[in-house]
């Protein structure tokens, strides 16, 4: 008998058939070389982020408490002070004017009790935010989701080839021209971050996520792989796409992914975010590519899944 959310396996989810891409490119952020030829299997992959609704649900039906909500162990930071380690996560905080963009401490700050259900902190929730994408999650929350609804999460090689939607070689997950006649195509930062920002669809006068589906879809009908919440995969960060043996390409599964003084690991995340502005990210593109580590819970990272069945 299926149970929980694996009942529901394929709804909202699309066939990409596979075949072979150019992962990767050399005209942005080092960490996107070298582009190699990737071969990719068929899989299912869900057509747009995990929303508020779906997540509230696995909650409801699991009572899982994710990392933002849990207590800190002291051990995993040495040297903080104690009556400062309760749970919470980063929020993003729009300044007031120009600032230098070398600190990102400029503009994020660590909220205690901001979590997926309050996003912003305390006195803020969910209400008209139910096919937002859930924000506020973990590697670990992700991967709980993903096996509760009988998935995964993708490895970077699926991600980035879904997120092309066919367009083999193109900047953007709809083609070489950021706004084609005018039009914005993502939930992206218009303005000079991190203080000016001009609204775009869904959104009011304040930066965030807009509802799943409110910009078009990729070749591939799937909505979100560029801006809005960047995106969990299961690879470790590595400063490049090669294995340690020099092979091209291959997805990273070594545990060596800490940086030094670090006590979690890091994964790769795709897909830029509401926050990526051209004078400061410019990482909703495919190719592009992130490292976070495992343990972190932020306003602007999400999740998809995807099933190999």
């Amino acid at each position: 008998m299926v149970t929980g959310g694996a009942a529901a396996a394929r709804k909202d989810m699309t066939l990409v058939r596979g075949g072979e891409f150019a992962m990767g490119s050399l005209d942005f952020f080092p960490e996107e070389q070298p582009v190699c030829e990737v071969s990719v299997e068929p899989f299912w992959i869900d057509i747009h982020p995990v929303t508020n609704a779906a997540f509230r649900r696995f909650v409801r039906e699991t009572g899982y408490v994710t990392v933002a909500e849990r207590e800190l162990d002291p051990a995993d930071f040495p040297g903080a002070d104690p009556a400062e380690l309760v749970p919470g996560a980063l929020v993003f905080r729009r300044t007031s004017g120009p600032v230098p963009l070398d600190d990102w401490r400029r503009w994020w700050s660590y909220v205690p009790g901001a979590s997926w259900r309050h996003p912003g902190g305390p006195g803020t929730n969910l209400d008209g935010r139910t096919r937002h994408p859930v924000t506020q999650v973990s590697y670990a929350d992700a991967v709980a989701y993903a096996g509760w609804a009988g998935k995964t999460l993708p490895s970077e090689a699926q991600w980035e080839f879904a997120a092309r939607g066919g367009l083999n070689a193109a900047t953007f997950s709809w083609g070489e021209e950021f706004a084609p006649r005018g039009r914005r195509m993502a939930n992206t930062w218009m303005g000079r971050f991190p203080w000016e920002f001009l609204p775009g669809k869904g959104q009011t006068g304040q930066p965030g996520t807009t509802k799943v589906g409110t910009y078009p879809p990729n070749g591939y009908g799937l909505f979100d792989v560029a801006g809005n919440v960047w995106e969990w995969t299961t690879d470790h960060f590595r400063p490049d796409h090669r294995k340690p043996a020099g092979s091209c390409c291959a997805p990273s599964n070594n545990p060596d992914a800490i940086a030094d003084g670090e006590r979690f690991e890091r994964r790769v995340i795709k897909g830029g975010s509401y926050l990526c502005a051209p004078n400061y990210c410019l990482r909703y593109r495919p190719a592009a590519r992130q490292s976070q580590s495992e343990d972190t819970a932020t306003c602007h990272i999400g999740f998809r899944c995807v099933s190999r069945d």
